[in-house]
């Protein structure tokens, strides 16, 4: 079985940690939301979330991390060396390495983004430095995952989902998503 970690510190947007807790774990993949520093998390809309586990060594045996975005959580993570030296590790092991808003920023200061695909959220793509952005909802380039913002939420769940090579289209269905993106369809 699958093991992903959600890295949160105080700070980060709550739907684009919890959405993807969501879908995986749907898809019985088993998905940590792990403190950096404590067991009990305040997110960006000062909403306290209880987290599974408080990061240690451990982590190295994950077989992919997510960074969600929401400030100051994304700059919380860029600034803890701990968060960098995991996302340099992942890269150098080739595992999954998703990040959504500001998440990306992350994946700058680690130096793994140069020449990659990604997005992120408006504003923050001046911060990604030899990276290949792109206006999109959500890239992946290999096994590194980004997404725009918290409206990616779903969608950036699914394409962790997919990279870890689960069938995401009964969940699509089960959660209704294909009926919103025809609604969408729609409307233009």
């Amino acid at each position: 079985m699958k093991k992903i970690a959600v890295l949160c510190k105080d700070g980060f947007e709550e739907i684009e940690a919890l959405t993807p807790v969501d879908v995986l774990r749907r898809a019985n993949v088993h998905v940590d939301l792990v403190g950096m520093d404590d067991l009990k998390v305040t997110s960006s809309h000062q909403i306290t979330i209880q987290m599974d586990c408080v990061f240690n060594d451990q982590i190295k045996e994950y077989d992919g991390i997510v960074i969600p975005g929401g400030l100051p959580g994304a700059t919380n993570l860029r600034d803890d060396a701990r968060v960098i030296e995991i996302v340099q590790q992942f890269n150098q092991e080739h595992k999954l390495i998703a990040a959504i808003c500001a998440g990306p920023i992350v994946l700058a200061k680690a130096g793994i983004l140069k020449d990659k695909i990604c997005t992120c959220s408006p504003g923050f793509e001046t911060q990604l430095t030899g990276a290949n952005y792109q206006e999109a909802i959500v890239q992946k380039d290999d096994y590194i995952i980004t997404g725009k913002g918290p409206a990616a939420a779903l969608e950036f769940g699914y394409t962790i989902l997919e990279s870890l090579g689960y069938d995401s289209s009964n969940l699509r269905q089960g959660m209704q998503y294909e009926y919103l993106m025809n609604v969408e369809a729609h409307k233009e």
